[in-house]
Order: structure tokens, then C-alpha cells, then sequence
């Protein structure tokens, strides 16, 4: 029975994920949390990475499919996002649960204002000091996304996003969308995409660590559960995307992240 409500989660996770360019970590991440407070970080990141990579491995194919992904863009993020991925999962083995919990809570609720009170610009490319690279992307609707964008502010966020992401065992979309969206000027729809394209890799590399240091001992099962459900929700949310308008997008994503924050801060400011 546990096995079957853990793949039912993962259905639900991955497709807001998805739909939200997250990966579905930063939901799972919470939940894995609380249902499993005497559990190490490292453990409990570790089996939120290996679920994200297969649900941003089933919702990239779909977005290819609809010829969202900006590879091209997507590849130059990864050239510092991926280092930095592999770095993070191996520091996470000396962070205490407690000081883990408290800022990870902080992190989600202050992402989740910055979202909320900065709209996504849907008014296409600016010609802002400092933008340096121009990108189009016509998606298989026909739909022509064109911006333009300082790349090496978008290599400096990927670096960060990284690391944080491996150390947090959310992906790294929640801070990745909102910073391509709001910073980088991308398209929401697109933002989402690529976003999933780089967790894919991303989510790879440090599940990749986590099976060579041990992290994933003896929680197969439930890593198997979970993506099982992932990876049809990602195939939800990928259909789901195409309905919903970037600015709800934008409101899903801030008020999960403030729910979720404001959960486990509480929790662990109170244990």
C-alpha cells in the first residue's frame, strides 16, 4: 500500500512539475521531510534527485516534441550548472538536518514572494543594457518566441542553481524558471522547457554520485514508486502546459513554494 500511495505522489508531483518547469523536487523534497523527519538529508535529497530525473526526463520529451527547448542556450547553462551539480551532491553529507531544514524553508518562501510580486514579461525582447545574446524559438504551433538575454548572467545564475539544487534535492527549477523568466527575460513557456532539458542533466549527474557513495542503498523501492507515477505526470503536465496562460504558471509555482516554505519552517523551528 505504501508503495502504490508513493506512486500516486509521484504522479501528482510530476505533473506540476512539469507543468512549472520544476521537476517536481521541490514538492516531493517537503513531503519526503516530513513523513521521514529521523532520516538524513543526504538520504532523503538523494532519492528526490532520482525521482526528478525521470520526471524531467519524461516531460523534455515532450516538450521536444513541441519544440520548446532553446538547446542551445540550455547546453551553455549546463557548461556551469553541471560542475557545480556534482559539487553539491557530494557537500551534502556534512549538513545537519536541522540547519538544512531552516534554510530550505527560507529559501522556498522567499522565492515564492519574489515570484508573486515580479509578473513575467510577456511583451517580448528588450533591448536593456547588458543583454547580450538573441535567441528565437518557433515551437510547433508555430508559435515564434524571440529575447535576448545576458548570457553570462545566465551562466553565473546556472552555476549557483547547480549547486544548490543537488544540495536542496529540488532540481533546481524552482530557482531556475523564476531566474530565466524574471532575470533573463526568456519566454514562460520556453523558460519551463529548457529549465526541464537542463534538470534532466542535472538531476543525472548528481543521482550518479548518490548511487557511488551509498545514498540510494535500500531505497529502491520507493524510488521506483515514485518515478513510475513521475513519469506519467510528466506527460500530464507537459499537455496541461499548452492550456494554461505563463502568468498562472507563474502564480502555481509561487503559492506551492509559499505552502511548502512556510510547512517546514514551522516544523523546524518547532521540533
Amino acid at each position: 500500500m505504501e508503495y502504490l500511495l508513493l506512486a500516486v505522489l509521484g504522479l501528482a508531483v510530476g505533473a506540476l512539475g512539469t507543468l512549472i518547469g520544476a521537476g517536481g523536487g521541490f514538492v516531493l523534497m517537503p513531503i519526503l521531510m516530513l513523513v521521514y523527519p529521523h532520516q538524513s538529508a543526504r538520504d532523503l535529497t538523494a532519492i528526490s534527485l532520482a525521482m526528478v530525473f525521470f520526471n524531467a526526463g519524461s516531460g523534455s520529451f515532450s516538450y521536444a516534441r513541441m519544440k520548446r527547448i532553446d538547446y542551445r542556450s540550455g547546453l551553455l547553462f549546463l557548461s556551469m550548472g553541471l560542475p557545480a551539480s556534482l559539487a553539491g551532491a557530494v557537500l551534502i553529507r556534512y549538513v545537519p538536518r536541522a540547519e538544512y531544514d531552516i534554510a530550505f524553508g527560507v529559501l522556498l518562501i522567499a522565492a515564492s514572494a519574489f515570484i508573486f510580486f515580479r509578473p513575467p514579461n510577456e511583451s517580448g525582447p528588450k533591448a536593456r543594457l547588458g543583454h547580450r545574446f538573441r535567441r528565437v524559438v518557433t515551437d510547433a504551433a508555430g508559435t515564434r518566441h524571440e529575447y535576448v538575454y545576458n548570457l553570462p548572467l545566465g551562466m553565473g545564475l546556472s552555476l549557483l542553481v547547480g549547486a544548490a539544487s543537488s544540495m536542496l534535492g529540488i532540481g533546481g527549477g524552482i530557482i531556475h524558471v523564476p531566474a530565466m523568466v524574471h532575470l533573463l527575460d526568456f519566454p514562460v513557456h520556453v523558460a519551463t522547457a529548457t529549465s526541464h532539458f537542463i534538470l534532466t542533466a542535472m538531476a543525472l549527474s548528481a543521482t550518479i554520485v548518490h548511487l557511488g557513495d551509498g545514498s540510494l542503498r535500500g531505497s529502491w523501492p520507493m524510488v521506483v514508486s515514485l518515478s513510475a507515477g513521475a513519469v506519467a505526470g510528466a506527460q500530464l503536465g507537459a499537455r496541461l502546459s499548452s492550456r494554461i496562460r505563463g502568468r498562472w504558471i507563474m502564480r502555481a509555482l509561487a503559492a506551492a513554494l509559499a505552502i511548502v516554505g512556510a510547512r517546514i519552517l514551522i516544523t523546524a523551528l518547532w521540533r
